[in-house]
């Protein structure tokens, strides 16, 4: 599992960021609430990645940056409420290998993640799966090389859900909080339509989702 280093001090983007990276994207999440604390967490492990708030109670994240940038390669993303094109020169040019200015979209801070992290290294772009291929960059899926025309967002997130759990029962409430990002409130008729979309879409590949009743859903061979 990759682990990420959110250094925010705002409390209500921390958890809402936490909860979102954790169950969206599936990564561990370590949060700091400033340069002192983000210090000590690299310290004691380097992280796969940081999202970096720049304004902060002892100090300007650009300078803790800096401080990155003389040992350490990790990819690092700016999320700042500073968002005027100056600011965003000023971040890239000390270190920072993406500047997303607040107020951002989830769909986007993750994408933007998983972007940083392939390209260094961390997450393969393509997932093959017989003849099912998935392509992150673009999500898109594939059946014997033709795309399936999943919807980019909801459909596209489901698959990767269950391809990376191939063969594990997932609840409805599992899947809801993970492709949607809150919890699941009301009836289940949006999943419902999403996995009968997506299992359509699968004919061909040698796979399926299959439900148990009561249980959730399993991605598995046909």
């Amino acid at each position: 599992m990759r682990d990420i280093l959110l250094v925010e001090d705002d409390k209500d983007i921390q958890e809402v960021n936490k909860s979102m990276l954790e169950w969206r994207g599936g990564y561990q999440v370590r949060l700091a609430g400033n340069l002192a604390e983000a210090r000590e967490q690299v310290k004691e492990a380097v992280p796969d990645m940081i999202v970096l708030d720049v304004t902060l109670p002892d100090g300007n994240g650009l300078d803790f940056l800096a401080e990155l940038r003389q040992d350490k390669n990790i990819p690092v993303l700016i999320l700042s409420a500073l968002g005027k094109i100056e600011d965003r020169i000023k971040g890239l040019r000390a270190g920072g290998d993406d500047y997303l200015s607040k107020p951002y979209n989830n769909d986007e801070l993750l994408l933007r993640i998983e972007a940083l992290l392939r390209r260094a290294g961390q997450m393969p772009d393509t997932v093959v799966k017989g003849a099912l291929t998935l392509r992150i960059s673009s999500n898109q899926a594939f059946v014997n090389g033709v795309d399936i025309a999943l919807g980019q967002n909801i459909e596209f997130s489901l698959l990767y859900i269950f391809v990376q759990e191939e063969n594990r029962i997932l609840s409805a409430e599992y899947l809801y909080e993970k492709v949607w990002g809150q919890p699941m409130t009301g009836n289940d008729k949006a999943l419902r339509t999403a996995v009968y979309e997506v299992r359509k879409k699968l004919e061909g590949s040698g796979y399926t989702i299959t439900s148990e009743r009561g249980k959730g859903y399993c991605f598995e061979t046909a």
